[in-house]
C-alpha cells in the first residue's frame, strides 16, 4: 500500500519539514540545503538561495515521505528458496547499498559539530565503519557465491536430479560457519549502537541533525534485523536441511 501522509508546503520552514519526517533530510542534503540549526527559512526561500527549482524539490520531498507498507503476514517460510533469495537481494541488499552511505554522511556531519558534547560519537563512528567494512563484502559474497549455490541445490533437490548430491560435495560452501558468524558480528555491532545511543533516543533538546541521525540508525537496525532473520532463520536453515538430506 502506497500512502502519502501530507503535502509539502513551500511556505513551511525547512527545519519543520525535516522535524515532521526525517526522510526529507536526504533531499535537502542532495541540494546542499541546510536543514539543522541554519534551516529556519521557508522552503521556497531556501531553494532560491541554492538556485534550485522549488517545485522540483517539492516533488522529491513528497516522494521521500511516501510510505510503502509491507504486510508482516507475508508467508516467508512458504516461499521457494530462489524467490526468497531474490527478495533479499532486491529489497534488503539494495536498501543497504543506499542506506549505509546515507547514514554514514549524516553521522559524520552530526559528529563534526557535536563531538565535544557527546564523547560517545567517536566510538559510534568506529562501530559504524566496522559495519560498512563487514557488510559490503558480505553482500557480494552472498550474491556471487552463496545464493547461486543455494538456488542450484534447491532446484536439483526439487527436481529430484540424480546429480544433486554431487553439487553438495563439490560446491558446498561453509554457509553455517561463515554466514552465521558474520551475522553474529553484525548483531554485536547493532547492539553496540543501541547501547551508545540509548536505543536511538535523542535528548529533548536535541537538534534536527541529531534526531535525523538517530532515525537513520534505527531504520538501518530494524531492516538489518529482518534481513538477518530471513537469511539465518529461513534461507540458510532450509538450505542446510537440503544439504543434509542430499548427503544421506
Amino acid at each position: 500500500m502506497l500512502e502519502q501522509l501530507y503535502a509539502i508546503d513551500e511556505q513551511s520552514l525547512v527545519t519543520d519539514i525535516v522535524a515532521r519526517d526525517y526522510r526529507t533530510a536526504d533531499v535537502f542534503r542532495k541540494y546542499d540545503i541546510e536543514f539543522c540549526c541554519g534551516g529556519r527559512r521557508p522552503l521556497h526561500q531556501a531553494c532560491e538561495l541554492r538556485g534550485v527549482d522549488t517545485e522540483k524539490v517539492k516533488d522529491e520531498l513528497e516522494q521521500a515521505i511516501r510510505t510503502i507498507q509491507v504486510s508482516p503476514a507475508l508467508p516467508f517460510h512458504e516461499w521457494p528458496l530462489d524467490f526468497l533469495a531474490d527478495y533479499i537481494v532486491h529489497v534488503h541488499h539494495a536498501y543497504l547499498r543506499n542506506a549505509l552511505p546515507e547514514a554514514s554522511d549524516h553521522l559524520a556531519k552530526f559528529a563534526l559539530g557535536h563531538r565535544k558534547k557527546y564523547p560517545y560519537l567517536d566510538e559510534l563512528e568506529k562501530e559504524f565503519a566496522r559495519l560498512v567494512t563487514l557488510q559490503l563484502p558480505h553482500l557480494q559474497h552472498e550474491e556471487e557465491i552463496i545464493f547461486p549455490y543455494i538456488k542450484r541445490i534447491d532446484r536439483a533437490f526439487r527436481d529430484k536430479e540424480p546429480y544433486a548430491p554431487l553439487l553438495v560435495r563439490t560446491l558446498r560452501k561453509p554457509v553455517k560457519e561463515t554466514m552465521e558468524q558474520e551475522h553474529k558480528n553484525t548483531e554485536s555491532i547493532l547492539q553496540r549502537f543501541r547501547v551508545l545511543t540509548g536505543n536511538y533516543t535523542a535528548p529533548e533538546n536535541a537538534c534536527i541533525s541529531h534526531r535525523v541521525t538517530f532515525h537513520k540508525l534505527r531504520e538501518l537496525d530494524n531492516d538489518m534485523m529482518q534481513h538477518i532473520y530471513l537469511e539465518t532463520g529461513i534461507l540458510f536453515r532450509k538450505a542446510i536441511a537440503i544439504e543434509k538430506e542430499l548427503l544421506q
